[in-house]
């Protein structure tokens, strides 16, 4: 392995790193705030860094008119309707089933693929899907059968990998025309217009009153600068060279890094169902982007 190649896989193995904690932080920063004020005190902190690195890299670009509608629907999506179910959800489930829930992303892309570009579905992903609704169920449910996790929390968290769905049909039509940076940047920045009403409709008095120590304010620093900024720089670097597809297949781990940092960090249960269900899924997610070779017996 060249120097090239060990910065290229470093780079991903780090944006899944800051993306698997991410799931950590949010849990500290939850202990003052609630989760729009969160999301809102996060994305105007990334947004901020993100136009100071692109200005003066002069890598912004100017948004032409025809696509300003889309930019707009990109950003409900994502940041908007993905941080308001990711958000949410994580204050009804624990890290570590949001981040299974959240890695599932790369096994429905495909279906809105299908439906809106005509991109085929492979049997490989059907049966990748299956694995993987099996690992989720695994986490959530008892031996009895009884729902461990709260059923509305698992659907806030769904909601979020529906609107990374949604976020990544949007998106194609304009990778092409803008590079990543510009795109985060403005997406950071319209994901703030939107969260602000519910933002001074909801939490305001709440975000007044509350009184955050150090620890939570290094959270959110650490949640806008490493997941919210330098991992999507870092992962965009990575899909660069490697491509989308290799670079998804790193997605995979980030179950098992948050499992095992919520494990030492917020002292979650890591039991055996757990570790089984999260190897269950992650098994469907190396399944669905395998390429599987069939030979014939010769006779």
């Amino acid at each position: 392995m060249n120097k090239q190649s060990l910065v290229v896989y470093a780079s991903i193995v780090m944006a899944m790193l800051f993306w698997s904690f991410s799931y950590v932080w949010v849990k500290i920063v939850y202990l003052v705030y609630n989760p729009i004020t969160t999301v809102l005190l996060r994305l105007i902190i990334s947004s901020f860094l993100l136009f100071i690195i692109g200005k003066s890299l002069n890598r912004i670009q100017s948004i032409k008119k025809e696509d300003r509608l889309h930019l707009i629907l990109l950003a409900f999506f994502e940041p908007f309707l993905y941080f308001l179910g990711e958000s949410l959800g994580l204050k009804l489930v624990s890290s570590t089933l949001g981040a299974v829930i959240i890695s599932t992303i790369p096994l429905f892309s495909p279906f809105g693929a299908y439906l809106f570009h005509k991109e085929k579905i492979s049997s490989k992903i059907v049966l990748g899907i299956i694995f993987s609704v099996i690992g989720v169920g695994v986490i959530i449910f008892n031996k009895e059968f009884n729902l461990v996790a709260s059923p509305l929390g698992i659907a806030l968290m769904f909601l979020a990998v529906a609107a990374a769905v949604g976020y990544s049909i949007v998106l194609k039509g304009l990778a092409s025309k803008y590079s990543p940076l510009t795109l985060i940047s403005y997406q950071n920045l319209i994901g703030i217009a939107f969260f602000l009403p519910l933002f001074l409709s909801f939490e305001l008095n709440h975000f007044l009153s509350a009184q955050p120590t150090l620890k939570v304010w290094i959270a959110l620093i650490e949640l806008a600068v490493f997941a919210s900024s330098l991992a999507f720089i870092l992962f965009t670097y990575g899909i660069k060279h490697l491509g989308i597809n290799k670079s998804n297949v790193f997605i995979n781990a980030i179950p098992v890094f948050t499992a095992i940092f919520a494990f030492f960090v917020l002292n979650e249960t890591l039991s055996f169902q757990k570790m089984i269900g999260i190897s269950i899924v992650i098994s469907g997610l190396f399944l669905s982007q395998a390429k599987l070779k069939f030979s014939k017996v010769k006779k």
